[in-house]
């Protein structure tokens, strides 16, 4: 390795997601293991614009693998979208003499570390942080799992109160462009049907399901709806099959933000370990521009070009299991 990196720094930005503690803990041990000085930066790009950086030592990092969040916070910036802003966080991290950034985060924070290395020729290596699962480079992203396992735990909840009342429900989760989270909890709740941003067209699909349920005099299903589908999410979806299918008694949950919070599950704390340790260990390799990952079980390096750019697509074996399993 080489012996060019003596400090880096540590952020989270944008969204946070479960399991991201887990990445920060591991920058900082593999940091001291290999000798480096590491800090952290408190409130993303926004935080590094203010000058609210701490060094970190392996202590503050004690005890925090199990928890949600992220204890750098994190916070959108305008300003860094402007070149003032991104000069005012370039002259932060020169007063500490940081060579080298770990960024944990999405795609808006792979964007902002592309434009910034550009600009002031910093070694950057992104972290995927972000529970929808959608980035380029690496099969899952840190809280992926975490949120997936609280959505279906939810629906598993509702489906108790559904039989019960012989009730419709239409679960909305996570997933303005993507449905990734959707198509996960609709297999692994046995969902009667799933809606997702990739998909259109699907009203007449869980028409014909609803009409062959009524009769067997079936009238209790679950149906996940991502919140970005073409109809406008669970509530508008549930207001057609009101009006169309007066025979049924349907109900709207909306579990947002909870599938943010929450305990990381034991695979994404390994993830994010593995990721963060990957990050500081690319640093000094040498590595800059690009985003760390994990396919196929191996560490992998993606330049944030392509890691931005590319669409990471859902699977079509699980697209077409939904429905056959929906039966």
């Amino acid at each position: 390795m080489e012996n060019n990196i003596k400090r880096i720094a540590v952020f989270t930005s944008g969204g946070d997601a479960p399991g991201m503690n887990a990445a920060i803990r591991a920058v900082v041990r593999t940091a001291y293991y290999h000798d480096l000085h590491v800090y952290g930066i408190y409130q993303g790009y926004e935080g590094m614009i203010e000058g609210k950086v701490e060094r970190l030592e392996t202590r503050d990092v004690g005890n925090i693998i199990h928890r949600g969040g992220t204890i750098l916070k994190t916070a959108r910036s305008e300003r860094f979208r402007t070149p003032e802003g991104r000069k005012a966080a370039f002259e932060t991290l020169s007063a500490y003499n940081i060579d080298g950034l770990i960024a944990i985060g999405g795609d808006g924070t792979y964007t902002g570390a592309t434009i910034f290395a550009k600009e002031y020729d910093i070694p950057i290596i992104g972290v995927p942080g972000t529970i929808d699962n959608d980035l380029f480079g690496t099969d899952y992203t840190i809280g992926y799992d975490t949120a997936i396992n609280t959505a279906v735990d939810a629906v598993d909840k509702i489906r108790d109160t559904a039989d019960s009342h012989n009730r419709l429900f239409f679960v909305e989760v996570m997933g303005r462009d993507t449905g990734f989270i959707a198509l996960s909890t609709g297999i692994g709740s046995g969902a009667g049907a799933v809606f997702l941003p990739e998909v259109t067209g699907e009203k007449e699909k869980l028409y014909d399901v609803l009409r062959k349920s009524t009769k067997r005099n079936k009238l209790f299903n679950i149906v996940i709806v991502a919140e970005g589908d073409e109809l406008g999410g669970a509530t508008k979806l549930a207001e057609l099959v009101k009006k169309d299918f007066p025979q049924y008694d349907t109900k709207v949950t909306i579990i947002g933000h909870l599938q943010r919070g929450g305990s990381p599950t034991c695979r994404d704390r390994v993830l994010a370990s593995m990721l963060g340790a990957g990050a500081v260990e690319g640093l000094l390799e040498g590595k800059k521009g690009c985003a760390v990952g994990v396919i196929n079980h191996k560490l992998k390096y993606t330049p944030f070009k392509q890691a931005i750019e590319k669409h990471k697509e859902l699977s079509d074996y699980l697209m077409r299991l939904a429905p056959i399993l929906a039966i």
